[in-house]
């Protein structure tokens, strides 16, 4: 199996970094914090690293940042990921308390932070997932059936590599095109996250339903 490189020691990266694990894979976590690396990895027994280093060390990468701080990460790693393909999980949520139950974003519908972040990468293979759904059910989620995982990027063969990962831990991919997709779905973050700050309610995600011809 290939190795996974997380970049991001919050709670989103820590779910996928033990859950991949779990699942098989040689995983190395990353923290910009040394004391924050040393104590993960006394307590989880996951291997740890700079963000550098474990850009280096990831066949495929995992950007699990918060959005506002995705940029300046995905600019000082760009050298790393060259060629990779990496999975962006971030969402621009803007440090603004919610109205009605609806998150602040930083960016457009004309202009998404995974497009920013692709062309502050332009060698790198960005493809969006896990950004529409919470970190409890990222990893073998149980909704009686397979949830649907919105994807999306430049690169088919990335894409495919993507696919693979979600199929391996519970979801259906659904692939939405090149990167100016995730104008759209990256506000699924906001729609999901509505009846949780309404009614406390956070145990849901999304399907897509096909017709049968």
């Amino acid at each position: 199996m290939k190795k996974l490189g997380i970049i991001g020691s919050g709670v989103v990266g820590k779910v996928l970094a033990a859950g991949y694990k779990k699942h098989g894979y040689q995983v190395m976590l990353g923290s910009g914090d040394q004391t924050k690396r040393e104590q993960i990895k006394k307590e989880t027994g996951i291997e740890t690293g700079s963000f550098d280093e474990v850009a280096a060390f990831g066949d495929i990468v995992i950007l699990a940042v918060k959005g506002v701080v995705a940029e300046k990460v995905i600019s000082g790693i760009a050298g790393r990921i060259s060629g990779k393909t990496v999975i962006d999980t971030t969402n621009p949520i803007a440090e603004v308390p919610p109205v009605n139950g609806v998150i602040g974003y930083f960016t457009s519908l004309d202009n998404s932070l995974l497009e920013r972040l692709q062309r502050l990468a332009p060698a790198a293979n960005l493809v969006k997932a896990f950004n529409s759904v919470g970190n409890a059910f990222m990893i073998d989620p149980d909704f009686g059936q397979k949830p649907s995982m919105f994807i999306c990027g430049n690169s088919v063969s990335a894409k495919n590599e993507v696919r693979s990962l979600l199929e391996e831990v519970g979801w259906e991919a659904e692939d939405m095109g090149m990167v100016e997709a995730a104008r759209a779905i990256e506000p699924l973050c906001m729609l999901w996250c509505i009846p949780g700050f309404l009614e406390n309610e956070w145990s849901h995600a999304f399907k897509l339903l096909k017709k049968k011809n």
